[in-house]
C-alpha cells in the first residue's frame, strides 16, 4: 500500500460519504437546525466516511474505477489505457452526481429565488438606489481624495511589511524543501496550518481586533492587511517555489553546496519574476481590501463611504465609489505595465 493508495482511499471515503449524507443532513434539517449535537454529528460522519472508504475500495477490487483512483492514479497507467468516454465510466459518472447534488445544495441553502430577485418592489428599491448613485455628488470629492490616499499608503504600507517575513516563511512552507526528513515535515506541516488559519480570518476581523488594540484609525487597518498579506503571500510564494524545475536544484546540491546555498543559487532565481508579480498584484488586493476595512474603524475612504452609506446619502456613495473605480483601474492597468516588462 502506497501513499497514492492511500489518499484514493481517504478521497473515495470523503466523496461516498458526501454523497450519502447530503440526503441524509436535508431529510433531518430540523434536528441541524434546532438541537444540533456536535459530537454525535462527528461520529456519523466517521462512520460514513470509512464506510465510503470500504465502499471505494470493494468498487476497485471488482474492476470499477471510482473518482479518487482515477485522479491519483500514475501518469504512467493513464498512458498506457485507452479509456472510454469520461461521462460513460464509473468514475465520470459520480463526479457528475457529485456536482448535480453540490449544485442542488447550494440553490437550497442560499435560498436562490427568481420570484424574489423579479420582484417588483425590491427592484424598483434597487432602481433609485442606483439613480442615486450614477449621480454622485462631487461636492464631497476633496474628502474622497484625502480618504483615498491614505487607502492607498495604507495598502503599500502593508504590503511592503508583509514582503521580508513572506519571503521567508514561503521556503518554510514549500514541500519541496521541508520534505527531507520528519522533523523538517512536521515544521512544514504546524506552520502551513498556523498561516491556513491566519488566511482564513478575513481583514475585516483583524481590523476589528486591531482597532481595540491600537485604536481606531490608519494604522489598525495597516496592521489588519500586513498580517492577511503574510498569510496569503507565503502561500503564493510557496506554491511558486514547489513549482521550480529539479535539474538546477540537482546540480548545485552535485557541487557540495549547503541548503542556504541551494535555495539562493538554484531556486531563487527562478522564482524572482513570479514572486515580483505576485507582490504587485497583492498590493492591488490590498487597496481594494482596504476600502472595506475602514467600515469598522481601519481609517481610509472606507470610513468616509460608512458614513454616508449610513444615512443613506446615495449620491455622496456615488462620488466615493468612482473614485475607488478609478484608482483601483489604475492600478490595474499599471501592474498589469509592470508584470509584463519585467516578463
Amino acid at each position: 500500500m502506497g501513499r497514492e493508495w492511500i489518499r484514493r482511499v481517504i478521497f473515495d471515503g470523503f466523496c461516498f460519504a458526501y454523497l450519502i449524507g447530503v440526503p441524509v443532513v436535508l431529510y433531518h434539517r430540523d434536528y441541524f437546525d434546532q438541537s444540533f449535537e456536535v459530537l454525535p454529528v462527528l461520529g456519523f460522519s466517521a462512520i460514513l466516511i470509512i464506510a465510503g472508504s470500504l465502499l471505494g475500495i470493494i468498487l476497485n477490487r471488482v474492476g470499477l474505477k471510482t473518482l479518487g483512483e482515477h485522479i491519483f492514479e500514475p501518469p504512467h497507467k493513464r498512458v498506457m489505457k485507452t479509456e472510454d468516454i469520461w461521462y460513460r465510466t464509473f468514475w465520470g459518472i459520480e463526479f457528475l452526481v457529485l456536482f448535480v447534488l453540490t449544485c442542488s445544495l447550494g440553490y437550497f441553502l442560499t435560498g436562490f429565488s427568481f420570484r424574489e430577485l423579479l420582484d417588483e418592489d425590491g427592484f424598483a428599491g434597487a432602481q433609485r438606489m442606483f439613480s442615486a448613485l450614477f449621480d454622485p455628488n462631487f461636492a464631497v470629492l476633496p474628502k474622497a481624495i484625502v480618504s483615498i490616499v491614505e487607502t492607498i499608503f495604507i495598502a503599500f504600507m502593508s504590503t511592503i511589511l508583509a514582503i521580508p517575513i513572506a519571503f521567508i516563511l514561503s521556503f518554510l512552507c514549500a514541500k519541496n524543501i521541508m520534505s527531507e526528513n520528519i522533523s523538517l515535515f512536521s515544521f512544514y506541516a504546524i506552520l502551513r496550518t498556523v498561516l491556513n488559519i491566519t488566511r482564513s480570518v478575513e481583514p475585516l476581523i483583524w481590523a476589528i481586533i486591531f482597532s481595540v488594540w491600537v485604536g481606531i484609525g490608519p494604522f489598525a487597518g495597516m496592521l489588519a492587511l500586513m498580517i492577511h498579506s503574510i498569510a496569503s503571500l507565503a502561500k503564493q510564494y510557496s506554491e511558486i517555489v514547489e513549482c521550480v524545475e529539479e535539474g538546477p536544484i540537482e546540480a548545485i546540491r552535485a557541487t557540495g553546496a549547503r541548503p542556504l546555498q541551494v535555495i539562493w543559487y538554484s531556486i531563487v532565481p527562478q522564482i524572482v519574476l513570479p514572486y515580483i508579480s505576485f507582490t504587485i498584484y497583492r498590493w492591488d488586493i490590498n487597496v481594494r481590501m482596504a476600502t472595506i476595512i475602514g467600515l469598522v474603524g481601519g481609517g481610509g475612504i472606507g470610513t468616509l463611504l460608512i458614513q454616508y452609506q449610513g444615512q443613506a446619502m446615495w449620491h455622496e456613495v456615488g462620488c466615493i465609489i468612482l473614485v475607488i473605480a478609478i484608482v483601483v483601474w489604475f492600478m490595474d492597468t499599471a501592474s498589469a505595465y509592470i508584470r509584463e516588462a519585467i516578463k
